[in-house]
């Protein structure tokens, strides 16, 4: 408390003092904030559109036919497999888990339409209910929210087949549940098999594209995951988080986010640690004299620290306030605030990365050296009687002991 309250007392009066010159470096923190917060929110909603079928569905372990390398459409597994999946030690309960992409009639408009069809009741259910209920029988579904426009709202049918001949209508809407970026629809496997043989009536049989997965009552999903891949031929099974990040496309849209993640982070540090080193450099000589009249490198430090901590702060604030804005302005489907764990993130990250930065200015600062100060005080240098600290002619201040106050 003796450091922190002069350093609280000089940082701050420095700061008012240049408001433009801290103005502009919070400013320029504040744009970095938004450009990192905004692309993060776009991030988790595109991911969200591509796999938030897969990730707000009930099973906890996913099933794909091993040559379909994570892809849901490209994946086929037979009635035998099915029948061999839950035979495996751990399996609660299992069930085939549909999904195809149709062309559908909705709102008196041809639309694509992907449909996931699940046995009700079973695995494979939507978690994210916001409106409505659950499917109870053949021939309704649950719809995503995002879609409503669409003529996806409670109440609404949407008709599969060339002539629309199975009708689906809308009892639920759930959130977070588009896949590949497309309307989606959740109805029984009943429908979903219908819906596929009026596309193609000569085919033989519909087969799953999943098997729908939840284990037995504590029993490790990744175990019961490894046990199933290594017991059941031809298949291989994720959890679902494995399966998420995991889907086609993921990995590499998070690897090229991450990449301007790190480059924005690194430009957070390279501006705030060069500000603090020149304003250190062009405040030396002020500095000095502070040193030379008694205050301590904590305090001086601390100050430089104080002042960091409250520019990198106020361009956080600034950021997560720009990108609220903007994430209302622009399309509905891309309006998500950012979430508090997201803006605690990114804010922390940015908070310590400018602390590092100005390491270099601290260190700067301890190294100054009192006795300089007669270099740049032609009082001082001359021996000047003082009078507050009691020196004599050619004594100064502190060869003798006392400080002034």
């Amino acid at each position: 408390m003796p450091v922190l309250r002069p350093s609280i007392g000089l940082a701050f009066r420095e700061m008012r003092r240049a408001r433009l010159r801290f103005g502009l470096l919070a400013g320029a923190l504040g744009l970095l904030a938004f450009l990192v917060l905004f692309q993060q929110t776009l991030l988790t909603s595109l991911l969200g559109y591509f796999t938030g079928a897969l990730e707000n569905q009930s099973a906890e372990v996913l099933v794909y036919g091993d040559e379909a390398r994570t892809s849901v459409e490209a994946s086929v597994v037979l009635p035998p497999t099915v029948e061999a999946v839950a035979a495996v030690d751990g399996v609660g309960r299992s069930a085939p888990l549909g999904e195809n992409t149709f062309t559908a009639e909705v709102g008196g408009s041809l639309e694509d339409v992907v449909v996931f069809g699940y046995e009700l009741g079973g695995p494979g259910a939507p978690t994210t209910l916001v409106d409505g209920r659950l499917p109870e029988a053949d021939g309704e579904g649950v719809a995503s929210d995002l879609d409503v426009a669409l003529g996806l709202d409670i109440g609404d049918v949407v008709r599969l087949g060339p002539e629309g001949e199975v009708p689906i209508e809308i009892v639920g809407l759930a959130s977070d549940l588009r896949f590949s970026v497309e309307p989606t629809v959740f109805t029984s496997f009943a429908t979903f098999e219908a819906g596929r043989q009026a596309v193609n009536p000569d085919a033989p049989l519909v087969p799953a594209s999943l098997v729908a997965v939840e284990p037995a009552d504590g029993v490790d999903p990744a175990d019961l995951a490894r046990r199933i891949t290594d017991e059941v031929d031809g298949v291989e099974a994720l959890t679902r988080a494995d399966a998420v990040a995991q889907a086609p496309g993921v990995p590499e849209t998070l690897q090229s986010c991450n990449i301007v993640f790190l480059l924005a982070y690194v430009v957070v540090a390279i501006v705030t640690g060069f500000f603090f080193l020149i304003l250190t450099i062009q405040k030396e000589g002020a500095f000095t004299l502070l040193r030379a009249v008694g205050a301590g490198p904590g305090v001086l430090a601390g100050a430089v620290l104080l002042q960091a901590l409250v520019v990198t702060i106020v361009g956080i604030a600034l950021g997560a306030g720009v990108t609220a804005l903007v994430a209302i302005l622009v399309d509905d489907d891309f309006a998500q605030v950012p979430d508090p764990g997201l803006l605690l993130s990114t804010g922390s990250i940015m908070v310590i990365l400018a602390l590092v930065a100005a390491l270099p200015s601290l260190r700067r600062v301890r190294r100054l050296d009192p006795a300089d100060a007669a270099q740049t005080s032609g009082g001082l240098a001359r021996g000047w009687p003082c009078a507050r600290c009691g020196a004599g002619p050619g004594a100064l201040p502190w060869r003798v002991g006392r400080w002034p106050s």
